[in-house]
């Protein structure tokens, strides 16, 4: 027998108009990010820090990096879906983009070697 389980696409797919808005809230949010990193660098050089501000806007800015990260990801994905691409498509890129800066971009160093 055929399975009926199939229900068909849980959401309708996203507009133009809904993809512009997700790639300037994405925009935003980078902003808002590198606020939040001059802000701890600022921390971090006050020479009226006490030691344990200083160690926390340390910390603070692993988050940071790791957060410009994901939005350029975010970005990424967004701006290829703006320009018409699938999500499929764009996901990859994302995904190949989080997986380059995770593994310390080491698939830039195997095309170099080819070309030797």
């Amino acid at each position: 027998m055929v399975s009926s389980s199939y229900k068909g696409i849980k959401f309708p797919p996203l507009t133009n108009k809904e993809i512009e808005e997700k790639y300037k809230e994405a925009e935003e949010e980078m902003q808002e990010v590198l606020e939040w990193k001059k802000e701890e660098e600022a921390r971090l050089k006050d020479k009226k820090s006490k030691p344990q501000a200083i160690s926390a806007a340390k910390r603070a800015l692993i988050k940071v990096e790791r957060r410009i990260n994901t939005v350029n990801g975010n970005l990424i994905y967004w701006k290829l879906r703006k320009e018409g691409k699938s999500h499929f498509y764009a996901n990859l890129e994302r995904n190949e983009y989080w997986d380059k800066l995770k593994n310390g971009n080491s698939g830039n160093d195997d095309k170099e070697s080819e070309d030797d």
